[in-house]
């Protein structure tokens, strides 16, 4: 990365840090998100008109609360309550932390579909447009722009609080949170899209927002587990795609690109959450990629201690998915006929996901079945428009 665009993505980091602080605020103050978004999105845009040419000021949170309060006053002078509320308000806010946490709590509602959860969540945590949330997920701003009306209409027509869950709350409500983070977070990792492999813009949204809810909630090892899993994955993001944007295999990937200072943290971040001795599933899948990662080969690679995690996950949080990726991991345990045993019998759970079929092409291939491996790999072609797995599975096809 060039120095100027190096200093471009951290502006942009530093303005979404802060814009989602600002955004917990306001909607605390007035109560409105209509209202508060739009103060926040003024306040943003003035921010990246003056920041690159006046440098980042000493007071980020300050200044942009300044252009939010006057652009407030101004919009609102008709209207008496919210002009009180704005004229008598003083920065910093007495908790902007517990402002932030109840913002995402509420934009995660379950009240919710899903799809209006992430699209609420990016713009008035994150502080992306609309545009821009439309454009990392390839589609229209129209939709993205529904989503985001019907979901702060929904909140208000239903009178869903603005706070953080009560104590017997808080388990379904924080997995809903982390569900929602975690989605956001691999649809950056691999696009399910049809123009690019990967939004790393998207990554590392998700990544700013599992490592707020780990500051609010240390200790919440759920929380660590997925902080970690999103930063091991991001550890290797160097090596996954060649300058043309094809993928690059775990067993091909050049294992001097990975970060392993970031690959380091992350998993003192696994051990202190196992330290609470609550396992979950995404300790569990995080603990999976550290065994990935401390393998200084591919052929290195513990798969045995992989199957037996796996089997551990798919104990606690059963899925047709965690399944496939633990015969996947038996394939290196035990060979690839038993693997392919384990795979086909999840054919009425995933004959419509491509990676059930790619899977199976390569145990096939294995077992030298070139024709049903060649078949297997055209039906996961047309199941992904992932433009990296497109081309990889036409290689894969034309080489059996």
């Amino acid at each position: 990365m060039n120095p100027q665009a190096a200093v471009e993505v951290e502006l942009a980091r530093v303005v979404r840090e802060h814009a989602g602080r600002l955004a917990a605020s306001l909607v605390s103050l007035i109560g409105d998100f209509t209202t508060a978004e739009d103060l926040v999105q003024d306040a943003v845009e003035a921010a990246l008109e003056h920041w690159p040419r006046e440098g980042i000021p000493s007071n980020p949170d300050g200044w942009l609360y300044t252009v939010a309060r006057r652009r407030g006053l101004d919009v609102l002078r008709r209207n008496a309550r919210y002009r009180e509320k704005l004229a008598l308000a003083a920065w910093p806010p007495q908790s902007p932390q517990d402002d932030r946490l109840r913002l995402i709590f509420t934009c995660c509602h379950p009240a919710l579909p899903r799809t209006a959860q992430i699209a609420l969540t990016l713009r008035v945590v994150c502080g992306l447009t609309t545009a821009q949330i439309a454009k990392a997920f390839l589609i229209p701003e129209s939709t993205v722009a529904q989503r985001i009306t019907r979901a702060k209409r929904k909140i208000a027509d239903a009178g869903i609080p603005y706070r953080i869950p009560d104590a017997d709350e808080l388990g379904p409500r924080l997995a809903k949170v982390l569900t929602v983070v975690y989605l956001l977070f691999n649809e950056g990792y691999l696009s399910s899209g049809g123009e690019r492999a990967e939004s790393r813009d998207l990554a590392e949204d998700a990544d700013f927002l599992a490592t707020m809810l780990g500051t609010l909630m240390p200790t919440e090892p759920e929380v660590l587990g997925l902080l970690a899993l999103i930063r091991l994955h991001r550890a290797r993001a160097a090596s996954r795609f060649t300058p043309s944007g094809e993928i690059i295999q775990l067993p091909d990937q050049d294992r001097t690109l990975w970060d392993h200072a970031a690959i380091g943290d992350a998993t003192a971040l696994i051990a202190k959450a196992a330290g609470f001795k609550r396992p979950g599933p995404y300790q569990l899948q995080a603990a999976i990629l550290a065994v990935h990662a401390e393998a200084r080969t591919f052929e290195e690679t513990d798969w045995e201690q992989i199957f037996l995690l796996y089997t551990m996950l798919d104990g606690i949080a059963p899925s047709p998915v965690v399944k496939l990726h633990r015969a996947i991991a038996l394939r290196y345990v035990s060979g690839a006929r038993e693997a392919l045993s384990e795979v086909d019998k999840l054919s009425d759970a995933l004959h419509g996901y491509h990676l059930w079929h790619a899977t199976r092409a390569e145990l096939l291939r294995d077992l030298g079945s070139f024709d049903k491996a060649r078949a297997a790999d055209r039906r996961a072609l047309r199941l992904t428009a992932n433009p990296a797995e497109q081309s990889l599975l036409r290689q894969r096809i034309n080489w059996a």
